[in-house]
Parts: C-alpha cells; sequence; structure tokens
C-alpha cells in the first residue's frame, strides 16, 4: 500500500476488514458484521462476496486453505489489509474530531 494513497473504504469494506482479524467464512462475517454494528448494517451476499473479490484481487485479504470437499472458504487479513484499515481507521479519527470541533463550536453560540 502506498502510504501517499488515500483510500476511502466503503462501511462493507471497513467492516469486512475488521470482521477479518479472525478467519471467517462468509456466512461468518456476515453475522459479524451485524453484531459489531448492532444490527445496523445486514450485508447482502452480493455484496459481501462483490467485496471478497474486490479485496482478494487487491491483496488486503487471502483465502485460507480448506478442506478439497468443502464448498466453503475462510479468509483472514493481509498486512497490507491492516494497513489500510489502519488508514481508515485514522481517516475517520479525523473526521469526527473536525465534526465535533464544528458543531460544538457552533452548537455553543
Amino acid at each position: 500500500m502506498n502510504p501517499n494513497e488515500n483510500i476511502v473504504l466503503t462501511e462493507a469494506v471497513f467492516y469486512t476488514l475488521l470482521a477479518l482479524h479472525t478467519p471467517l467464512h462468509g456466512y461468518g462475517i456476515m453475522q459479524e458484521t451485524k453484531s459489531m454494528t448492532g444490527g445496523r448494517l445486514v450485508l447482502s451476499a452480493g455484496t459481501l462476496y462483490g467485496a471478497i473479490s474486490s479485496m482478494l484481487d487487491k491483496g488486503w485479504i487471502k483465502a485460507l486453505p480448506g478442506e478439497e470437499d468443502s464448498r466453503r472458504k475462510e479468509y483472514v487479513i493481509t498486512d497490507t489489509g491492516k494497513q489500510v484499515a489502519r488508514a481508515e481507521l485514522n481517516r475517520l479519527h479525523e473526521l469526527v474530531a473536525n465534526g465535533e470541533k464544528i458543531i460544538n463550536k457552533t452548537d455553543i453560540l
């Protein structure tokens, strides 16, 4: 990952990267994301598998070797994916800090 590259992640991709700090299969990712957001974000299979395909291509996640007769694949975040997730977290911290600074200032007036 180029440190000067400004990547903005969708919420689905960000939560998928967070979920994959522990190896999970697709359904497990959907359940973990739903749990992390208190049910607010429910990923559809199409959204999830589109995101997985894109993240595999970018090297942000990898598929783990599985049993040969199993169609269910487990995925895990890579070091590059961790860098991407960290950069997004930093971006979100900045966004919140600036929002609080402006909104709290105008609320006082």
